[in-house]
């Protein structure tokens, strides 16, 4: 069975049977008359129950917008807890994915995993009102120190 149900493949001019929508989404027949009941409206009161495409195409992506959480600022959304949290201590490091862009990785306060947000270089000013932002430098490769290391043998 599916886990999450993808409304873009149902096609607004047709209509569909009960039969019909469950083999097209990848659930059980009984979800989708639990979503009839649960107000998803039918053609008409005859067999088969038909419904129309397009208002299931809108029922599922209604469904779908009432789950989503928006994060606030100074929160990042954890998909453990399945929920916006601060990060623990506030503290997130910076991870750049292009020149203009970028990640602030934290660690949940709750369960301890890793939360994310993705956010613009420009905008790390205003992040830094909410966040106690690291930007991780680049190590320089051990063959370009100036100092070889005490167990090295590269100065023979």
């Amino acid at each position: 069975m599916a886990g999450r149900i993808n409304p873009s493949r149902v096609k607004i001019h047709r209509s569909y049977t009960v039969e019909e929508v469950a083999a097209l989404l990848d659930v059980h027949k009984n979800t989708v008359r639990n979503w009839i009941k649960n107000g998803l409206p039918v053609c008409d009161d005859q067999r088969p129950t038909l419904l129309l495409g397009r208002v299931l195409k809108g029922y599922l992506q209604d469904k779908r917008q009432v789950k989503k959480q928006k994060c606030g600022p100074g929160e990042m959304y954890c998909m453990s807890c399945k929920s916006p949290r601060h990060p623990a201590g506030k503290m997130v490091d910076y991870e750049p994915i292009s020149d203009s862009t970028g990640r602030l990785i934290g660690i949940c306060p709750v369960c301890d995993c890793i939360i994310n947000r993705f956010t613009r270089r420009a905008s790390l000013d205003e992040k830094s009102a909410y966040f106690d932002i690291h930007i991780p430098t680049d190590q320089e490769h051990i063959g370009d120190r100036g100092k070889a290391l005490l167990n090295c043998d590269l100065n023979r």
